[in-house]
């Protein structure tokens, strides 16, 4: 896997750890989700900056949000028992629809 896939999927993997800490993190009230939050957005922000080094900003903040969306409503789901209704469940497969068509079909996907 290139490099910059690999960075990607860090950036998400952080942004997804920081986003789920922030609902634990109850407006700022608990100390160690608290932590998790400044951990997991500058990890992030560290990551996604690698990836800019080899594509386009355009495409990396396409997949890195709708990656980190899908991720979310699943820890939602899954964590704080949020549920999803059949229109949200569709608009997320949009999103990963989308996401295969930047990585599949364009050029612009290419540094």
């Amino acid at each position: 896997m290139p490099r910059a896939y690999v960075f990607l999927i860090i950036a998400v993997a952080f942004e997804t750890f920081g986003t789920s800490c922030l609902q634990a993190a109850q407006q700022f009230t608990r100390p160690l989700p608290t932590i998790g939050v400044a951990i997991g957005f500058a990890g992030a922000f560290w990551f996604l900056a690698l990836t800019l080094q080899y594509l386009p900003l355009g495409i990396v903040y396409a997949v890195w949000s709708g990656l980190g969306i899908v991720f979310i409503a699943l820890i939602g789901l899954v964590a704080f028992g949020q549920r999803l209704d059949g229109a949200a469940v569709a608009g997320m497969g949009l999103i990963l629809a989308g996401i295969l068509v930047i990585h599949l079909l364009s050029d612009s996907a290419r540094h």
